[in-house]
């Protein structure tokens, strides 16, 4: 994995005992969080590009703690078409990690809009969204990271991105304004 080849896949084929449970889910929440996609059986199949190196190592530490194992193969297809269907479902994920990505901007929006409505200008509610617009930002980071194929609503995410972090510097200047009014 120390060169850039989208045309190559990492396979994990991951065991790990059905008990304790715990290791299980810590192993199958690490390959979610690096944005693995599941062939089903314990099966589960990165980009070979270098961005996945560290989760894949921290999948095999989870596995190895859990009394598992992980064996990781170098892939690829046999044909275009095998490679083109990989990375067809490995972006449609991505895709979906976009959309709940925009709508949290939405929702980051609409909580803007309602404490300006209801002139919340106080410096708790503006840590608090100061708070929740770093969270946007680590997760637009970690899905772009995992999104090596280019999804069409990264482009997209990254302007709401910024009209929030805009929406943010202006509820900032009403917060400063009210609290120096008084």
């Amino acid at each position: 994995m120390t060169e850039h080849d989208p045309a190559r896949w990492l396979v994990l084929v991951v065991r790990v005992p059905a008990e304790p449970s715990r290791h299980r889910v810590a192993v199958w929440r690490e390959l979610r969080r690096i944005g693995a996609l599941s062939l089903g059986q314990g099966a589960w199949v990165v980009p070979g590009v270098p961005v996945f190196a560290d989760g894949v190592a921290r999948v095999i530490e989870l596995a190895e703690r859990g009394e598992g194992e992980v064996l990781v193969l170098d892939a690829a297809g046999r044909a275009e078409t095998d490679r083109a269907r990989l990375e067809a479902l490995f972006t449609a994920e991505r895709a979906e990690e976009w959309t709940e990505f925009l709508a949290d901007c939405g929702k980051f929006e609409a909580e803007i809009d309602k404490e300006t409505r209801n002139r919340k200008f106080t410096m708790a509610e503006l840590e608090e969204e100061e708070q929740s617009l770093d969270r946007l930002r680590r997760w637009f980071r970690g899905i772009k990271a995992r999104d090596v194929f280019g999804a069409p609503a990264a482009a997209e995410a990254e302007q709401r991105l910024k009209h929030c972090a805009g929406r943010l510097a202006d509820y900032t200047e009403q917060v400063f304004q009210a609290l120096h009014q008084m």
